[in-house]
């Protein structure tokens, strides 16, 4: 749906896909081809930065073992923490979720702002999209795919990760096919870098054409 503002255009796009299905290539692409993207990952990366609430939070829970010396998250150790326990992993989403959705509300309504005059074409670019519920702040889902035997090779490369620990990463999401199900575009990413611009340019040509 590409919404009419005062005569402007404007369509936000959530854009998801698995661990390690090549998400975070395609967002590359998209600000290339000079799209406003939002990133989750970035935000969440910065409501843990220490003495903020969502790290004396996680501090409080999960204790001090989690830090390095200069009182950062470990992301490693609380990801092995997190993604052998169910229990565990729920209460982390239940401290970063909100507080993510959050920030991203307030930086997608910053990006509007900034962009007055103009059409306006955002990209939310989320890997819990579906899991955390933030499927109501888009207009379109484009979701990144890949076969399951290419995640996981990919995933055991990128991260170092044994297979087992690997399974357990990609099992703690929404498998991909049930996220492609859903999705109203789906971006293979199983070819070249050069293929997955191509169906980048596409969709993102298609929106402007609206």
């Amino acid at each position: 749906m590409i919404k009419s503002t005062g005569g402007e255009k404007m369509a936000v796009i959530g854009l998801t896909g698995g661990i390690a299905s090549g998400k975070s290539t395609v967002a590359e692409i998209l600000r290339e081809l000079g799209v406003t993207v939002i990133d989750a990952d970035v935000v969440a990366r910065e409501i843990v930065e220490p003495d903020r609430p969502a790290w004396r939070d996680i501090v409080a829970y999960f204790g001090a073992a989690i830090l390095r010396p200069d009182r950062t998250i470990d992301r490693q150790k609380l990801g092995q923490i997190v993604f052998s326990d169910p229990e565990k992993r729920a209460v982390l989403n239940r401290i970063t979720h909100p507080r993510v959705i959050e920030r991203m509300r307030e930086l997608q309504e910053a990006a509007v702002t900034r962009l007055a005059g103009k059409d306006k074409l955002i990209v939310l670019d989320v890997p819990l999209l579906f899991e955390a519920g933030m499927t109501g702040m888009v207009d379109r889902i484009w979701v990144v795919t890949v076969r399951p035997e290419t995640q996981l090779r990919r995933l055991m490369e990128r991260d170092g990760l044994s297979e087992a620990d690997a399974r357990k990463r990609i099992a703690a999401q929404i498998p991909l096919a049930q996220k492609a199900a859903r999705a109203d575009r789906v971006i293979e990413n199983e070819g070249t870098v050069a293929a997955t611009r191509q169906a980048v340019e596409r969709l993102v040509a298609e929106l402007r054409g609206q």
